[in-house]
C-alpha cells in the first residue's frame, strides 16, 4: 500500500513510523508546506518522498491529513475531489464536528474516515516523532455509518496496525468528551504557566525550585499555539462549558481556603480522589 501523509510532523510522522516498522506500506509521500519538515522526515526515513499535493494524492492508496484543525476542515475538500472511489482519506483531528460538517454534502464523503488517535505531546516536528506513541491508546473511529465498507475496513486495520484499540462515537458526542478530557487540561496548563511567569519574575527559580508535580503540571503549556488555538476555536462551545465548570472549582478552593473552612477544603480534595479509582 502506498500512503500519502499531510503534515509530517508529530502524529504524522509516528504513523508513518509505527506503519513502516509493521511493513504494513510500500511508500510513503510526504506532503507539508514546511520543507524543514519534510527534509527532516526524508533524512529521518520517516518518509520515502517529499512531493507536491496533487502528485502525491493521486499515487496514493491511503491519504492521511495530519495538520492543524482549521487546515484540516479547508484542505479535506480539495483532496476528495481529487480521488477516485478506490482511495481512502483519513484525517488525525482533535475536533471532529467541523471537519465532519466540511464534506458533509462532498460526493466523495463516503472516502473518508474521521479519526482521532488519542496521543499527544508537548513536542512538535518528525525528529519529535516516534513509532510506539500510540500502543495501547484509544483510536477514536467517528461516524462510521457515513464512509463506505471498504474505507472503513482500512482504517480500522491502521487502527489495529498502530497497537490502538477502536472507539466508536459521533462526532459531536466526541467533541463534548474531548472537551472534559484533553482541551480543558491544556487551557489550565497554560493559565498555570502564565501565572507562575507573572508573579514569579526570576526565571532561574522556576527552574531551581519547579518540583517534578509543577513540571508535570505545566508540561502541556510547551504545546504550540498553531495548533491549539484551531481547537479551541472549532470546539468553542464545548470548551467553554467545561471552563466554566473549571472555574466554579476553583473558586470553591478559594472560598474554602478564603473563610479558612479546612473542612470543606478536604471534602474536595477526598472528592477529587475518586479519580484514582477510574484512572489507576
Amino acid at each position: 500500500m502506498k500512503i500519502s501523509i499531510i503534515g509530517v510532523g508529530l502524529i504524522g510522522g509516528s504513523i508513518a513510523l509505527k506503519l513502516k516498522q509493521k511493513n504494513k506500506v510500500d511508500y510513503i509521500y510526504g506532503i507539508d508546506n514546511n520543507t524543514e519538515n519534510l527534509n527532516e522526515a526524508l533524512s529521518l526515513n520517516i518518509i520515502n518522498e517529499k512531493t507536491d499535493f496533487e502528485t502525491g494524492i493521486k499515487n496514493s492508496d491511503l491519504i492521511i491529513i495530519a495538520i492543524p484543525v482549521d487546515s484540516a476542515r479547508k484542505i479535506l475538500p480539495e483532496v476528495l475531489s481529487l480521488i477516485s472511489d478506490q482511495q481512502t482519506v483519513m484525517d488525525v483531528g482533535s475536533t471532529k464536528s467541523g471537519i465532519v460538517n466540511s464534506v458533509k454534502n462532498h460526493p466523495k464523503r463516503s472516502r473518508f474516515v474521521a479519526f482521532h488517535p488519542m496521543w499527544g505531546t508537548e513536542n512538535n516536528g518528525p525528529k519529535s516523532a516516534v513509532a510506539e506513541s500510540f500502543s495501547g491508546k484509544a483510536g477514536v473511529i467517528c461516524n462510521r455509518e457515513e464512509s463506505a465498507d471498504d474505507a472503513l475496513q482500512i482504517a480500522e486495520n491502521i487502527v489495529k496496525d498502530l497497537d490502538m484499540h477502536p472507539i466508536y462515537m459521533n462526532a459531536e458526542d466526541h467533541d463534548v468528551h474531548t472537551a472534559y478530557i484533553s482541551h480543558i487540561s491544556h487551557i489550565t496548563s497554560y493559565a498555570l504557566a502564565n501565572t507562575v511567569l507573572e508573579k514569579e519574575k526570576e526565571e532561574e527559580t522556576i527552574f531551581q525550585l519547579a518540583s517534578s508535580g509543577f513540571s508535570s503540571t505545566v508540561r502541556l503549556a510547551k504545546s504550540h499555539p498553531e495548533m491549539w488555538v484551531p481547537i479551541f476555536k472549532q470546539n468553542k462551545e464545548n470548551v467553554l462549558d467545561v471552563l466554566n465548570e473549571h472555574i466554579s472549582q476553583l473558586r470553591k478552593f478559594k472560598s474554602a481556603l478564603e473563610k479558612e473552612n479546612f473542612e470543606y477544603l478536604e471534602e474536595l480534595i477526598v472528592n477529587a480522589n475518586r479519580i484514582r479509582e477510574i484512572l489507576k
